[in-house]
């Protein structure tokens, strides 16, 4: 647990000038503070889905009047009422939904429903360009302005799921998804002589190896990088003709993105005797923010020792800790489900809406269990979605988010079941009642 109490430096009174790090001098207690933050981690997450769905002209006047009275609630000596700051943070998480619901039905009436789409991890001969982030519209952009070039598109870390978007997988020279979750970027932009654009948050601070063929469009800028504030990319399509062309690179694994909430709800009646015939005995939902902690090992080796009969929907760059196992089947359906960018949470939680309903009862009685990883103010935000809901019983990992003090995690387990991730084997055990 976290030993500071607080943290607050947001005016002219604080302690020694400082910042407040055990009580505010204004008389703002440490757990009324940790919920302040709590909840602007949260809105920050959702004002990124929001920016998305604004970019493809997708608004609601609704979501924007909450995040300025959230936002206002954690200005000085305004709300200093713990109860409520808490009843703000499920405020906040009703809104995710909200918010991402929004955009996922900006990204299906702009690019298509996504359909499951198997996508290869090599290059082939040619020029190239590495799209890394998760904003669709600037992917679209560049796939049409590339059109007939020569220049072939790959997608890297959250824009796989793009792949799975008929209105951008129409493009033939979008050919492959390379390298695995945000923090393999150094390495991987070292690797591969293209020009690289980044579109959204999730961007590291350059190498001088290929500072020179980075570019940057929308929210994210970099030090030293070209920035393009709009949607015309022709300058990094000249920087991409100096480049030299990379030489085919032949690999067998290949992944599978783009199961939409239509896909499986056609397999709805399927799925009901397969769960009734004990062929499924229960389903997981793996996935979340990657980071490249050692303990975040954890996620693969829970989904390696999960039994035969159990189906693991994953999403978010999480999904690069399993997406390359091959799990097989379930008399046809895949026993591994990419759902899609962390955005589409909003799709996993249709799903178990969709699943509740089928089998007629509540959500927390399914054979469901979702087990998280986090790593920044996304995380947070699908977090109180999901406890917005009255989802219980959320393993999450791979440590406790640092605004978690005493206070708030009693709050948090006895209210909604939240637990952390031990021992992968442990854990299995616990959730399946010890029949591994």
């Amino acid at each position: 647990m976290n030993k500071l109490k607080m943290f607050c430096y947001q005016c002219s009174q604080t302690a020694g000038g400082t910042g407040c790090t055990v009580h505010g001098v204004c008389g703002k207690a440490p757990t009324v503070a940790r919920l302040q933050d709590n909840l602007i981690f949260s809105i920050k997450g959702m004002s990124a889905y929001l920016y998305h769905a604004r970019e493809l002209g997708y608004t609601d006047t609704e979501i924007d009047a909450f995040l300025k009275r959230a936002f206002y609630s954690t200005f000085t000596n305004v709300n200093f009422d713990a109860e409520d700051l808490v009843k703000l943070a499920l405020e906040s998480g009703e809104m995710a939904i909200r918010t991402m619901r929004l955009l996922k039905r900006a990204h299906i009436e702009t690019y298509g429903e996504p359909e499951p789409t198997t996508i290869p991890t090599e290059t082939v001969n040619g020029h190239g360009v590495l799209v890394t982030g998760h904003g669709l519209k600037a992917l679209a952009a560049i796939l049409e302005q590339t059109k007939g070039t020569g220049i072939n598109i790959y997608t890297h870390s959250e824009m796989l799921p793009a792949h799975g978007y008929p209105g951008l997988n129409k493009y033939e020279h979008l050919v492959g998804n390379l390298g695995g979750a945000w923090f393999d970027q150094k390495k991987l932009f070292s690797q591969h002589s293209m020009a690289i654009l980044g579109t959204s948050n999730c961007v590291l601070l350059t190498k001088d190896d290929y500072r020179d063929r980075f570019f940057t469009t929308g929210p994210a800028k970099l030090p030293g990088v070209k920035h393009i504030p709009g949607y015309d990319y022709s300058e990094l399509i000249e920087q991409t003709k100096t480049c030299p062309e990379l030489s085919g690179e032949s690999n067998d694994l290949t992944l599978t993105t783009g199961f939409s909430l239509s896909t499986i709800l056609s397999l709805a009646g399927k799925i009901k005797r397969l769960v009734e015939a004990g062929k499924i005995r229960h389903f997981f939902l793996v996935g979340g923010c990657d980071s490249p902690l050692k303990q975040a090992t954890y996620f693969r080796e829970f989904v390696e020792r999960l039994p035969s009969d159990t189906i693991v929907l994953t999403l978010a760059c999480g999904k690069f800790r399993i997406n390359d196992l091959d799990l097989g089947e379930i008399d046809g359906i895949s026993r591994l489900i990419d759902l899609g960018q962390c955005n589409d949470a909003i799709v996993a939680v249709d799903i178990a809406l969709a699943l509740a309903e089928l089998f007629g009862v509540g959500v927390n009685e399914l054979p469901l269990t979702l087990v998280l990883s986090w790593m920044e103010q996304k995380a947070v935000t699908i977090l109180w979605g999901l406890l917005s809901l009255g989802i219980k019983g959320i393993y999450l990992g791979p440590i406790l988010p640092a605004w978690v003090n005493e206070d708030i995690l009693v709050v948090l387990q006895e209210n909604y079941d939240l637990r952390l991730i031990s021992d992968p084997q442990d854990d299995i055990a616990q959730i399946l009642g010890g029949q591994a």
